[in-house]
Parts: structure tokens; C-alpha cells; sequence
């Protein structure tokens, strides 16, 4: 229900806002309520009351802007740190309070309360990302006792909540047209009767892109996304209720996205230019979901919630991977980072000569993920005297496998910059090999709550199986006659524990300690990633101004680094121990209605602060990852020391404005201290985005929306190869029909 109410709040103007003001941020007493497994909160309410630092964007929040870019969504929580890659959000690169951002390998991604990533255990990195356009909140889990969410526990989790079946009757359809030939088409219809409801969504997110490529080629992508929900349930009057939900989601994926970036003098020049050499690169995937929820209420006070869940990533990243010139071959990130030394070898991918044959090596990175398992959860409480209890017990037993069948083909280039095939590739005599993971997690937390304190130990177990089978590059037929394999087994105990005090209804601190764990890989006696957590925080509401400010220090016994492409390495996905790391910092976020009293009017402003400190304790060489070199004493790379988020919007019954500005500090792009140098340093940016709305009457709506207001320029990476460009100047119209 409080979904629905955002949502209609923000579709037919302010008519809640005099609610959501009083309670969007409230630290006052909550009935307790079971709160679904596939939301970590559910509401603001419990995110705000939670024995650890948690924040939830709600539906009306994400309508402000109709962002399709998870990047500029979650910049505005505080403790999330993040750099881009393409400028549209299809592969983000999140870390949560300095965990390794790339390829948000490091968090557990949650769809409905599902692991979302293509194959979490095995290969957790984020290769397929949700649509965020389809999304009606997020929940974003970054302290203490998050022991029910796993198998990454350092840093936290984000879970997605889809477009829920509506209590009744609902339709939309909203289209917007914008710069760079950039459209977005979405029609969803759902309704509920008694003992059924159903929602069935589609959406269409597509664009030429902003970069330029030999005679004007589409640097964009095009993605669909279909959603359908189906639901029976109990009547409300029945002794016990039941529900079964079963969803399906299906998209594909067609970008012309390339891991080839510029050097410093060519991102100078122009930024937005791609060598002739990216011209053949390109993405295709298909992402398949089935999931099947029970839900039994044996009570008002006892629920037993089960689903089974099935994935299917498939995926072929077809993209320049290497150039061989007389016999010697180079990676394209060792020759955008030294173009002096191989400038023979910048002439080629400029398109500036006449190549010999088989001088462009064109990988596909063809993959196939499945991930399925069965998960469920029982939750009972009871009251006693001055006192609530309340019990959670979770079981889940994951298979997840990554499927590796790649091949390289050759190209040559001529002075025009057009690509030539001269040697079509064998498939599977790249990569011939399937990674794969059994785990069996299971949680325990108990919720004490005794007058103004409430207390929450818990405990988490994971057992997992690692395994890789490599049939070698010469078994394409995979035979198994050369076939090489290893196994990786963990077996460990997570525990946390966190506390909450209400001082009065207008300040609570809270707080806790636990175990940061992350599967090591396949690798035979490699140990997981583990670190112990610490958090201490206040959330106070005075004299209008609601906010919380959160310390927390991590201290890592092991850090793992990973060879991926994606930063730069040979994309093996072999991991190695790093040691011993420390981060620390501070997370501020303020609210504040300068026009609370105005009945006609709000005027609602948000800060939000994140300052990062990280240092290596130890240490040790990482030659084939983002990190390089480390000495002890240095910080990691790409986590900025700096960044925060001012956002101030306008709200009437019949309009809105909206603007955000955002200001992310300066990070080294290899571990280092004191000055970053030049070729390892990506400068500090501050982008604003604006957005309006008017409300026609309340089935019809016009919006629009402003990415990067002052057409800042600005580098956003130095991986996977050069530098690369955030989004520049975009501007949007649409229109939002709702019956």
C-alpha cells in the first residue's frame, strides 16, 4: 500500500506531500509488521528504524526524474561511490563504503530479493544489470546486521523492487524523445480482485549515443524489457492466508559499446571521438527470469515465505582486444597508456594506415550464465511485557555456473579506417571452459526491542563449492580428453550485531559490529575476502531539519583483487590476496521544507556527504589489476576522498521542478599517496541535471528532463582501456498517459 500511495503521489502531483513530509523521514514508534522477502525495508519507515545505516528511494523520489541511469539514482545515498563507463548506466561499477567498485562484483545485487548478478558465486560480475526505468524503489543496506543478505557482506546490499501487481485497476504509458536521437517507451497494465491480480510491463530504452565513430555510426544500444506478474491468493477473511506470485522477465540488448578509450592528448582534443579500431565492437545479450513466490501467513504474526528462482544470462561482448604488428602483440590498454612508445600501433587503431593483415584481434567474449536455486524465510514475533521479539530464519540453496566458449577474429584497417576480416576465429579456441558454484547460506536474527532499545544479533553460514572445468583450446567438440580441473571449498560463520536507542522522537543512535565476507575464486586453497565492520550513527529530526550522520571504519585481514578485463587485465578472473586495507569515513545526509508551512507550496532540499579514507596496510604487486604496484600506505583507486549531492525541487499541485547537482572529487586510478599523477589521476566533476513536470489533468502529464545542465566535460574512468567521457549536455520530452 505504501507503494501504491508514492506512486500516486508522484503521478497526480502533491496531494500526499503534507503526508510524505511528516513521515518520509520519521524516527517515531512503528507497528511491527512481516515484511516481505523480496523488499529488505519495504518503506522509508523501516529503513529510517533499522539497527543500521539503510536508505530507501522511494517511488516518488524515482519519478522526479525518470532516470534510466542507476549511476545518477544512487548518487544522491550517501556511502556509495561509483565511476561510470558508457554514460548511460548499462554496466555500472558501485561500491558500497570502498568496496571494489569494478563490475559491482563486491555487493550483492538483489532483484525482488533475488541475486540478480549473472552468476553471483562464481562470476559476480555485473556483465547484466536490471533496467532501472521498470524499478518503483531501491534499497540500498550498508551497516550492521545485514547478515540475512549474502554471500557479500562487507560493503552491502541493493535491492531492486519491480513494478508491483497494483491493489487495483492501473495503467500507463509514458514516451520521450531527446537528444542523440535518445527515446524511452514504457506501458504497464495490472489489477487485483479478490483472490487474483496480475501486471504485465514493456519498456523500451534506446539511443544513437554521444560518441563519435567513422561517418556518423551508432555509438548507442537498444534494450527491451518485458515483465509479466501473475497472482492467486487466499481471501482475506481465510483462517490462513496464502499467495503464490509468479513473474517472468525477458530483455535483450544490442550496444555498439567498446572498452577501447582515448589517450590524454585525444580526450583533450576531443572527447567524445572512438578509434576507427572500436568500429566492429559490440554487445548482444538476452537476460531470462522465472520466479515462483509462496507466501503462508500461519498468522498476523508468523509467515513462511519460499521462492524458486531461475536465470539466464547469454551474452557475446564482440570487441577489439589486442593489435600484432610484426609478430609482437600489445593489449589496447598498454597502448592507450604509453602512445609514444607504440605509436606504429596508435596509427592502427586511429584507422591512420594501411594495416597487414590480422593486425586487429576481435574477441567475442561469448558467455553463457545460469543461476537457479530455492530460498525461504520464517518470521514470527511476539510482545511481551515492555517488549517485542522478533525471530528470522533463512535458508537458500544456490547452483550458479559461468560458461565460457570464445574466439578471436582477425581484422586488417586501411587509411580510411575501415575494418577488414581477414581470419575467422574457431569458437572455443580462446576460452573453453565452465566455472561453476553449489552454496547452501543460511541466517538466524533475532530483533530485541525493550522500551527505547532495540538490539539485533545475528548469524549467517555459507558453504560453497567452487569448481572449474577447462576442456582446452583444442577439445572445441569438449571431449573432456585434455579436460583440466580444480575446486575451491568454503565453509564459514558470518555474525553481526546491531543496536538502536531512541533518545525521544526526535533523535536515535544506532550502531553494530560484523563480519564482512567474499567468496574467493575456483582457485585451490584460496581464502575468502574478510574484514570486521564498524558503524556508529545518529538520525535526529530539529527544528525541521531531519538527518542522519554515520562513522563506520573497515578493517580488512584480506583483501582480494580480481584480473578483470573490465579494469584493464586479461579478464581471467583470477583472484589474489591483497592483505590487509583499512577504510574509513563519514556519511551525512540532511533534509530540510523551507516552505514547510505553505499549503500551496513545498520547497524540499537534501544534502548528502560522503568522505572515504582507504589505505593499504601491506604490500604486494597486482601488475594485471586496477590496483598496480602497492606499497603500504597507499589508497586504493577509484574511491574518490569527496563527493556530495545537493538536490532542490519546486512542488505544486499541478507542476514541479527539480534540480540536482552532484560533485565527485578527484581519485587516483592506481594505489598511490600524496600528489596523483597525471596519468593516473581522473579530475574532480560537478554535473547539475534538471527536471519539470506539469500536470495536465490527472490522466495526462508532460515532463522533461535536463543531463547536464552546463555541458560540463569531464573523464569518468581510465579503465577498461583510456580515458573515457561522462554523459554530455542531453535534454528530453515526454509525455506520461495514466488511466
Amino acid at each position: 500500500m505504501r507503494i501504491k500511495l508514492s506512486l500516486i503521489a508522484a503521478l497526480f502531483g502533491v496531494s500526499l506531500v503534507a503526508q510524505e513530509k511528516k513521515e518520509t523521514d520519521s524516527i517515531q514508534n512503528l507497528n511491527e509488521v512481516i515484511i516481505s522477502t523480496n523488499v529488505i525495508f519495504g518503506n522509508k519507515y523501516v529503513a529510517q528504524n533499522r539497527t543500521g545505516s539503510a536508505y530507501y528511494i522511494s517511488p516518488k523520489e524515482l519519478a522526479k526524474f525518470n532516470y534510466t541511469d542507476i549511476n545518477r539514482v544512487l548518487r544522491t545515498v550517501p556511502g556509495v561511490n561509483i565511476y561510470e563507463e558508457d554514460g548511460f548506466g548499462l554496466r555500472p561499477n558501485i561500491s558500497l563504503r570502498g568496496t571494489s567498485p569494478e563490475r559491482s562484483a563486491k555487493i550483492s545485487i538483489m532483484e525482488d530479493g533475488v541475486l540478480i548478478a549473472p552468476a553471483p558465486y562464481s562470476a559476480p560480475a555485473a556483465y547484466y544489470f536490471p533496467s532501472i526505468a521498470r524499478m518503483e524503489a531501491i534499497e540500498i543496506l550498508k551497516g550492521s546486521s545485514q547478515v540475512q543478505y549474502g554471500p557479500f557482506t562487507t560493503g552491502g546490499a541493493i535491492n531492486m523492487v519491480s513494478s508491483q501487481i497494483p491493489d487495483s485497476f492501473y495503467g500507463r504509458v509514458f514516451g520521450s524523445y531527446g537528444s542523440f536521437d535518445t527515446g524511452q517507451f514504457q506501458a504497464k497494465i495490472g489489477d487485483s480482485k479478490e483472490n487474483f491480480g496480475y501486471m504485465v510491463e514493456y519498456l523500451n530504452f534506446n539511443s544513437d549515443g554521444f560518441k563519435n565513430l567513422l561517418d556518423n555510426r551508432n555509438t548507442g544500444f537498444d534494450k527491451n524489457d518485458v515483465v509479466a506478474k501473475f497472482r492467486i491468493n487466499s481471501s482475506k477473511t481465510a483462517k490462513i492466508r496464502q499467495a503464490l506470485e509468479m513473474k517472468f522477465q525477458y530483455s535483450d540488448e544490442v550496444s555498439n559499446e567498446t572498452y577501447l578509450g582515448l589517450t590524454d592528448a585525444d580526450f583533450s582534443a576531443n572527447p567524445y571521438n572512438r578509434y576507427a579500431a572500436s568500429q566492429e565492437d559490440q554487445m548482444n545479450a538476452e537476460h531470462v527470469q522465472f520466479t515462483a513466490t509462496h507466501k503462508l501467513d500461519l498468522s498476523s504474526k508468523f509467515r513462511i515465505t519460499t521462492t524458486g528462482y531461475y536465470n539466464r544470462f547469454k551474452r557475446n561482448w564482440y570487441k577489439l582486444n589486442d593489435v600484432t604488428l610484426n609478430d609482437t602483440k600489445v593489449g589496447i590498454a598498454d597502448i592507450v597508456s604509453d602512445p609514444i612508445v607504440y605509436s606504429n600501433y596508435m596509427d592502427v587503431l586511429r584507422g591512420e594506415v594501411n594495416s597487414a593483415d590480422n593486425a586487429l584481434n576481435v574477441k567475442a567474449n561469448n558467455r553463457l550464465y545460469n543461476a537457479k536455486g530455492i530460498q525461504t524465510k520464517l518470521d514470527y514475533h511476539f510482545n511481551g511485557e515492555n517488549t517485542f521479539h522478533d525471530i528470522e530464519i533463512g535458508l537458500r540453496y544456490h547452483y550458479d555456473e559461468e560458461d565460457r566458449f570464445q574466439w578471436v577474429d582477425k581484422f586488417a584497417i586501411n587509411s580510411n579506417g575501415i575494418m577488414t576480416q581477414t581470419e575467422a576465429g574457431i569458437p572455443g579456441t580462446d576460452a573453453n571452459r565452465v566455472s561453476s558454484a553449489k552454496a547452501f547460506a543460511a541466517f538466524a536474527m533475532y530483533k530485541f526491542r525493550y522500551n527505547k532499545l532495540t538490539i539485533t544479533p545475528g548469524l549467517r553460514y555459507e558453504n560453497i563449492v567452487l569448481l572449474r572445468e577447462d576442456f582446452d583450446k583444442n577439445d572445441v567438440s569438449r571431449t573432456g580428453n585434455d579436460l583440466a580441473s580444480r575446486e575451491n571449498k568454503v565453509d564459514v560463520f558470518i555474525p553481526g550485531v546491531g543496536f538502536n536507542y531512541k533518545f525521544n522522537n526526535q533523535a536515535t543512535i544506532f550502531g553494530g559490529v560484523h563480519k564482512g565476507f567474499s567468496p574467493p575464486s575456483n582457485q585451490p586453497g584460496q581464502e575468502p575476502e574478510e574484514s570486521i565492520n564498524y558503524e556508529l550513527g545518529s538520525r535526529f529530526s530539529i527544528f525541521g531539519i531531519k538527518g542522519e550522520v554515520v562513522a563506520f571504519y573497515n578493517d580488512y585481514s584480506n583483501l582480494l583483487g580480481s584480473d578483470l578485463a573490465a579494469t584493464g587485465g586479461t579478464g581471467s578472473l583470477e583472484q589474489f590476496n591483497a592483505g590487509e586495507v583499512a577504510v574509513k569515513g563519514i556519511e551525512a545526509l540532511f533534509n530540510y521544507d523551507l516552505l514547510v508551512s505553505n499549503n500551496t507550496y513545498s520547497l524540499p532540499i537534501s544534502f548528502g556527504y560522503t568522505y572515504t579514507n582507504t589505505k593499504f596496510l601491506n604490500s604486494f604487486g597486482s601488475s594485471e589489476d586496477l590496483w598496480g604496484t602497492v606499497e603500504a600506505g597507499d589508497q586504493l583507486p577509484y574511491i574518490p576522498e569527496h563527493q556530495f549531492n545537493l538536490m532542490l525541487s519546486l512542488e505544486h499541485e499541478k507542476y514541479e521542478l527539480n534540480a540536482s547537482s552532484r560533485y565527485l572529487g578527484a581519485f587516483r586510478t592506481q594505489a598511490g599517496t600524496g600528489a596523483i599523477p597525471d596519468n593516473e589521476k581522473v579530475d574532480s566533476n560537478f554535473v547539475v541535471d534538471f527536471s519539470a513536470k506539469y500536470h495536465i489533468n490527472q490522466h495526462l502529464s508532460l515532463t522533461s528532463n535536463i543531463i547536464n545542465v552546463f555541458d560540463a566535460t569531464y573523464a569518468v574512468s581510465r579503465v577498461p582501456a583510456g580515458l573515457r567521457p561522462g554523459h554530455p549536455f542531453g535534454a528530453n520530452l515526454g509525455l506520461e498517459f495514466r488511466l
